[in-house]
């Protein structure tokens, strides 16, 4: 792998890597880069990634290289504390709540100290604590260069160091974000890189569509309406009424809830005037109203906006909201996708389907019918694309199309670990079929009893909430006050229920059983015995009712493709494989995985789903299962 990025480097153009776990991939990508002597930008899928490549990684292979490099961490203004509006904060309302005073007083003594801003520094922060959009800035309410913290701002630093530095670390929604600026007519955020590489690349995809369309929230209405009454109250006081301007928008905001009625909650598909099963007229007048409500709010804020640099940025943000607004009204671009995210708030997006238009054009620069050489980048840059998991073709094909790298060179990179020995594969034949209301129940009780022979150390893995919620509650009441502490998603923060997982029954305490869905499905890393079974509820397959997957569905279908075959057993490989992937982690790692879905031994595309997962040994029978099981335990019984 490591020639291979050498030699990608060398000749430019795109690389896609899939390497397997355990190959090291990320000393394999940054020994050519840092040795080759060129600006590199390394973009990861999470801020925990990040941090870990930057924070650990680069600084072990610098010093034993003995590199003079100079790197530096880059993330979205989100992660960063925003000195203006701590400044603020105590005049929100919401710092009344005793809670959130005392996290302001931590968040203030620490402002004191720290250097970069960077709020996961600050030990104990929940990241969904209410207290992070109080001392934090938007793209929408930043002040940019009005900012009476300008010089001192901590974004700025980090963009500065940025543009400094021989190697930055960014994620992947920070580079989409900024691809989204750019074209606006905004300035560039990033540095102008020779090489960049994109580490767990199969996140790619999912994460730019959410940047390169468009978006209209409640909350985004509801924010601007608590910094605009703010702003008014504290600057411009008795110069505008500031609560009837800030009633109408907020109520504009309501209304285009109600609008929706009682729809439940998820995703809603809009393909013409208005969202499946809502009136049309009077979805059509609400976001009228919105975009009404908006350009009043402008207008009066147009009156004061010479008193303070606040009421310049709310003018820009009550004019971009109006004008989206505006835009939900008229028809869905072409090779876009509409809906609405329906929960205790509501989202209008707008998307397009894959990024592959975006990548070709923006990334590799090349013109729309895909006419340029296929070697190279037509700029001369060098795009690397390397995770665990990219398809189950040679070719890559799950992760190439959507990204438009069918043109790029493929590397296939197979794990190191014997499978073969270290982990057992059982699919279990007498479960009732996954869309039988008893299914998770039936998966609940293999669990109880599978992770209570093992002594916890079990993973159980849903595809959806639902599920998760049913087998989360049916295990919490087969072990109340037993021998297993039984974990669920949702119930405490996810760093402290790996935290826990990994802990085990060392220090005295339980066996732990996780129940998980989402976001565990990849990027948690449990190596050593604290986990040795992984269980799969059912097979990862796309909801069929999804806006998005309908959309993309549609369009293979009339390109004379198969949906099924080309889109859902694809994504539902990789999905198997990422779960399937928590198991070993080690060259010494033992375990087993159970998917609980019949369909994976009796339908035919089962066949494809295996040779997906790594080749591991087949458990036949229960007795097999129980045995693997036992000797698990007694192994690491054994280990001192």
């Amino acid at each position: 792998m490591a020639l291979a990025v050498a030699a990608a480097i060398d000749d430019g153009g795109a690389l896609d890597d899939e390497a397997g776990t355990g190959v090291g991939k990320t000393f394999a990508y940054l020994v050519p880069a840092l040795l080759s002597g060129e600006r590199v930008l390394l973009s990861t899928a999470t801020k925990t990634l990040q941090d870990q490549l930057f924070g650990r990684d680069l600084p072990r292979l610098v010093e034993v290289l003995g590199l003079p490099v100079r790197t530096a961490l880059l993330k979205g203004r989100g992660s960063y504390l925003c000195l203006h509006r701590l400044e603020q904060s105590r005049q929100d309302a919401a710092a009344g709540d005793r809670s959130v005073a005392a996290t302001l007083a931590r968040v203030e003594q620490w402002a004191q100290s720290t250097r970069t801003g960077d709020l996961a520094e600050l030990a104990g922060l929940d990241e969904r604590s209410p207290v992070i959009p109080l001392v934090t800035s938007t793209r929408d309410n930043c002040l940019g260069a009005q900012c009476p913290k300008f010089r001192a701002c901590h974004v700025n630093l980090a963009r500065r160091e940025a543009l400094a530095a021989d190697v930055v670390v960014i994620n992947h929604h920070l580079f989409f974000a900024d691809l989204a600026v750019r074209e606006s007519g905004m300035a560039e955020l990033l540095p102008t890189v020779r090489v960049a590489i994109f580490d767990e690349a199969h996140q790619l995809n999912e994460t730019g569509v959410q940047f390169l369309g468009a978006q209209l929230g409640t909350a985004q209405l509801l924010d601007f309406t608590r910094d605009m009454l703010a702003a008014g109250l504290q600057l411009a006081r008795g110069l505008v009424d500031w609560q009837q301007v800030a009633a109408a928008t907020e109520r504009a905001a309501r209304d285009l809830r109600l609008a929706i009625g009682r729809s439940g909650t998820g995703r809603l598909r809009w393909a013409d005037q208005a969202p499946d099963g809502i009136e049309p007229h009077g979805w059509q007048q609400a976001l009228d109203a919105v975009r009404q409500a908006c350009e009043q709010a402008a207008e009066a804020i147009a009156t004061v906006s010479e008193i303070a640099p606040d009421f310049l940025r709310l003018h820009e943000r009550a004019d971009k909201l109006a004008e989206r607004a505006s835009r939900f009204t008229t028809p869905c671009d072409s090779g876009s996708v509409r809906w609405v995210d329906v929960g205790q708030q509501l989202r209008l997006m707008e998307s397009p389907l894959d990024i592959a238009d975006t990548v070709r054009t923006r990334l590799l620069k090349r013109p729309q019918d895909g006419g340029a050489e296929p070697e190279a980048a037509a700029d001369g840059r060098t795009w690397i694309f390397t995770s665990a998991t990219l398809g189950d073709d040679d070719r890559l094909s799950w992760f190439t199309e959507p990204c438009g790298l069918q043109d790029a060179t493929v590397l296939r990179v197979g794990s190191p670990f014997d499978y073969p020995s270290q982990a057992a594969l059982y699919l279990p034949r007498d479960l009732p079929r996954p869309n039988d209301p008893g299914h998770s129940q039936a998966v609940a009780r293999l669990a109880a009893a599978a992770a209570q022979r093992l002594g916890g150390r079990t993973m159980v893995l849903t595809t959806t909430l639902r599920a998760l919620r049913a087998i989360g509650e049916d295990l919490q009441r087969r072990f109340v006050g037993g021998e297993l502490e039984v974990l669920v998603q949702g119930q405490w923060p996810k760093r402290r229920l790996i935290e826990r997982f990994r802990e085990g029954d060392t220090h005295g305490g339980s066996g732990c059983l996780l129940v998980a869905s989402a976001s565990f499905w990849e990027g948690v890393d449990v190596p050593g015995d604290a986990l040795q079974l992984v269980i799969i509820d059912k097979l990862p397959f796309p909801p069929p009712g999804d806006p998005v997957v309908e959309a993309r569905s549609q369009r293979l279908e009339a390109q004379g493709r198969s949906a099924f075959n080309d889109y859902f057993v694809p994504e539902a490989a990789v999905a198997l494989k990422q779960g399937a992937g928590r198991l070993i982690r080690r060259e010494s790692d033992r375990g087993v995985l159970v998917v609980c879905d019949t369909r994976m031994a009796t339908m035919g595309y089962g066949r494809r789903l295996l040779a997906a997962l790594p080749p591991m040994r087949r458990l036949q029978a229960a007795p097999d299962f129980e045995a693997a099981l036992d000797a698990l335990r007694a192994e690491a019984a054994s280990l001192p």
